[in-house]
Parts: C-alpha cells; structure tokens; sequence
C-alpha cells in the first residue's frame, strides 16, 4: 500500500529526473477533461462518446439493433470527428521533438474546439436538439482526436488521457499476486481516478441543471495544461525528447 501510494506521488509530482518528468501532471490533468467531455457528450447529446471509441463502436451495433437511445448516425459521427481529430494533431506533431512543444501545439488547437463547443452548447440552451448536437459532436470529437493523437506521440506510460481498459488490466495481471513483477499500481489507479474524477463532476453539474459547464471547466483546465506546456517548451532535459 505503501508503495502504491509512493508512486501516485511520483506521478503527479515528479522527480526532476524522471524520464517522462512534468509531462505526468498534465496527462492527469488531460485524464480529468476526458470524464468530464465524455458525461457531458453521454449525458446530453444521447448515450454516444466523444473520446472513448471502443464504446462507440458498441453503441453502433446497439443502434442497428434497434436499441431505444442509441443513434447509429450520431455514433458514426463522433467516430469520424475523432479520426479527423487525429489526423490534424497528427500533421501538426509529427517531426517535433521537443515532447512539451509538441503537446503545447496540440493543446491550443484543443483549447480552441472544446471552447467553441462550450459556447455552442451555452448559446443553445439545449445541446441535446437536432440542430445542436451534430455540431458538438463534431467539435468535440475533433479536440478529443487531437488530444489522443497527441498523448500517442508523447507515450507516457499508463496515462494515455483514454483508454483504461489496458491499464486496468496491467494493475492485475502484472500484480505480484498473478506472478508478475509489479504492476506500477499506483500510477495506473491515478489514471483511472481522474478519469474517475471527471466523469463524476461532469455527471454531478448535469444533474444540476449546469448542462454547458462541464465544457467551462474542461476549457480552463486545458487553458491551464496550455500555458504549462508552453512554459515548458524552453525546458531542456533527458524528458523533453521524443524516443
């Protein structure tokens, strides 16, 4: 328990000699906004996803199937806004180095996609309405592609910012307890805490009547993650370059 808890320390405050070094932080923090888009992308716009495809892909058979609450069209769109996301961060980071610039460039053109949904979303008055909700999905799903695109190019292990079905995974099978060398508990329970986190905020401000302020919140924290990342592409050190 101990060492779990030494290593959810070491990944949201790291060593300055670590090799992924203050990249950690921000990936918690990108983790966070993944929850928080997603609530409000599930909740609102009609049990579809905006990060998370696997479970889009699902809720595209649910659709065929004729499953009540599940829109085939609105699950096609989310994917192809993704994949379209991905493709613009990939053009922007690939052949940058500098891992911090390359996050930082990634996240201004997030920052951009995820406001403009907020303000959308808040203008609309009902994100969920015919002539509201393709439109954020759209956005959506582009700002959510260029995250992932860019939490592929930086590799920090077991903070992808969406996918946890691995890192669950990893938790137990690496496990002492299954015979394995360690499964780096600590860092990966954070990751899914913060995933955790978001959703649960997202989720409460819903139900609230807050239906645009997961948006705001996810906004200034990639506002936040932003600023970081640019004032880190002066840094220099064994974590700022890409392998």
């Amino acid at each position: 328990m101990i060492n779990t808890l030494q290593e959810a320390w070491r990944t949201a405050v790291p060593d300055r000699d670590d090799r992924h070094g203050p990249l950690q932080p921000l990936m918690l923090v990108l983790t966070v906004v993944t929850g928080l888009v997603d609530a409000f992308s599930y909740l609102s716009l009609g049990h579809v996803f905006v990060a998370n495809m696997t479970g889009n892909v699902v809720f595209g058979g649910f659709a065929i199937a004729g499953v009540s609450g599940f829109s085939l069209a609105a699950t096609v769109v989310a994917i192809a806004a993704f994949a379209g996301g991905a493709l613009l961060g990939g053009r922007m980071i690939h052949g940058r180095s500098h891992r911090a610039d390359l996050l930082y460039r990634a996240l201004v053109l997030e920052v951009l996609l995820i406001g403009a949904a907020f303000v959308v979303a808040e203008l609309s008055g009902s994100p969920g309405a015919a002539g509201t909700r393709y439109p954020l999905l759209i956005l959506l799903g582009l700002g959510m592609g260029v995250q992932n695109a860019a939490a592929r190019a930086l590799a920090v292990p077991d903070l992808t910012t969406t996918v946890l079905t691995l890192t669950i995974t990893g938790t137990a099978a690496d496990s002492r307890l299954a015979g394995g060398p360690g499964s780096r508990a600590g860092r990966r329970l954070l990751s899914a805490a913060a995933m955790f986190l978001g959703g649960l905020i997202g989720a409460l401000m819903l139900r609230g009547g807050w239906h645009a302020i997961p948006l705001l919140v996810a906004t200034v924290l990639l506002v936040v993650a932003c600023l970081s990342a640019r004032r880190l592409t002066r840094a220099r050190g064994p974590w700022t370059q890409a392998r």
